[in-house]
């Protein structure tokens, strides 16, 4: 069955960087367009950046242009998700997904503090 495990998260002061990993099993990978996205306390889950397979396009939420950078790696099955100069906004449990979804993963805590 599909399993997306996310990887990444942590406490990071405002300005930091993380990089997020996804390793995903249970389909083939490069038949899928990839996302990740994240959900704020309070607030519906949201997209973040979408990419599509080998090496194709990206796309970004306007309020992460410039700061995150999706990739993947299609012979390892993962997709990542560079974040720079992070801000307390982007606090949030950040997950992947294929698209059209499936199974939703447990996800990776962000939280950005000074």
């Amino acid at each position: 069955q599909v399993q997306l495990v996310e990887s990444g998260g942590g406490l990071v002061q405002p300005g930091g960087s993380l990089r997020l990993s996804c390793a995903a099993s249970g389909f083939l990978f490069t038949n899928y367009d990839m996302a990740w996205y994240r959900r704020a306390p309070g607030r519906d889950r949201e997209p973040v950046a979408r990419i599509l397979p080998f090496g194709g396009g990206t796309d970004y939420a306007d309020s992460v242009k410039g700061r995150f950078t999706i990739s993947r790696d299609d012979a390892k099955r993962t997709v990542y998700l560079q974040m720079n100069n992070l801000k307390p906004e982007d606090t949030a449990g950040y997950y992947c997904n294929r698209i059209p979804a499936n199974t939703w993963g447990q996800g990776t805590q962000v939280t950005v503090s000074s």
